[in-house]
């Protein structure tokens, strides 16, 4: 099996555009889903052909304007840090379109593919149509902001979601899975994590395992590093005196989210 912790990269790839991050299934043990981090200083710009893949750029900091098949969508993008904690702008691109990110200042965007032969239409995710929800109770509290739900009929595979885990709290928790093919009680759905952490010079603690724990890792994230979950249940410790953001990247056969709950754990949920 690959390795599921991915450390920060800085590898130039073209002028002014460093890659962070790349998951991919030369590197990963993933089938549906990929993943890049870029960053790009002011006036850069990166273009790629998708094939066989569809794509949400998340526009994590900065401004940028994007151009597809020749059409500009203009000025994307809301934050100069993702720990503004308010939701920013997306765009959905469908398979075997060409399309260029041009940038404005402090431009961080994250790169999220899923296995597609669909076609359909390019669409913005706008900030202000993001669905924001508050989930758990006690030291398990997290703010989530669905970018890409599963009752979003735009892509025909991805599912993205950004979540903010403050100081103390445990996040995909209780812990839960979806490596099963068995709608309606859990779908099967790979995903990506890619955090930050602030301050940056944090850490956190990502855990993922089977019931059988032939797979069973325990691993301390750094600010910008990346874990791949192929199968099994994956919950997030965030020590004292750090926050976390992360972003999600999901992708099965079908596009649902359905989970099943460790049951050794479940208990914590019927709390008053």
């Amino acid at each position: 099996m690959a390795e599921l912790l991915y450390k920060k990269q800085n590898s130039i790839i073209a002028d002014g555009v460093t890659l962070v991050q790349d998951l991919n299934p030369s590197n990963s043990d993933l089938e549906y889903v990929q993943f890049k981090l870029i960053e790009m200083e002011e006036g850069s710009s990166f273009q790629e052909s998708l094939s066989n893949t569809e794509l949400c750029a998340v526009i994590l900091t900065g401004n940028v304007d994007v151009v597809i098949d020749g059409q500009t969508y203009s000025n994307l993008g809301t934050r100069q840090s993702v720990f503004e904690k308010k939701p920013t702008d997306s765009i959905y691109i469908p398979s075997s379109k060409e399309y260029q990110i041009r940038a404005g200042k402090n431009v961080r965007v994250a790169l999220c593919y899923a296995v597609s032969n669909a076609g359909g239409e390019p669409a913005v995710i706008s900030a202000d149509t993001i669905e924001k929800e508050h989930r758990g109770k006690y030291s398990n509290k997290r703010h989530v902001h669905n970018i890409l739900p599963d009752n979003v009929d735009i892509p025909e595979k991805l599912l993205v979601v950004e979540v903010y885990t403050d100081s103390g709290n445990f996040s995909s928790y209780p812990p839960h899975k979806h490596d099963q093919d068995n709608l309606p009680e859990e779908s099967l759905l790979e995903e990506t994590y890619y955090h930050e952490i602030n301050p940056q010079q944090g850490f956190v603690f990502q855990r993922v395992y089977t019931d059988d724990r032939s797979l069973d890792e325990t691993m301390a994230v750094e600010h910008q590093n990346s874990v791949a979950v192929p199968k099994g249940y994956h919950p997030v410790g965030v020590p004292d005196g750090y926050d976390l953001y992360y972003l999600n990247v999901m992708a099965g056969p079908k596009r649902k989210w359905k989970f099943h709950n460790d049951k050794d754990h479940e208990w914590i949920l019927e709390r008053d």
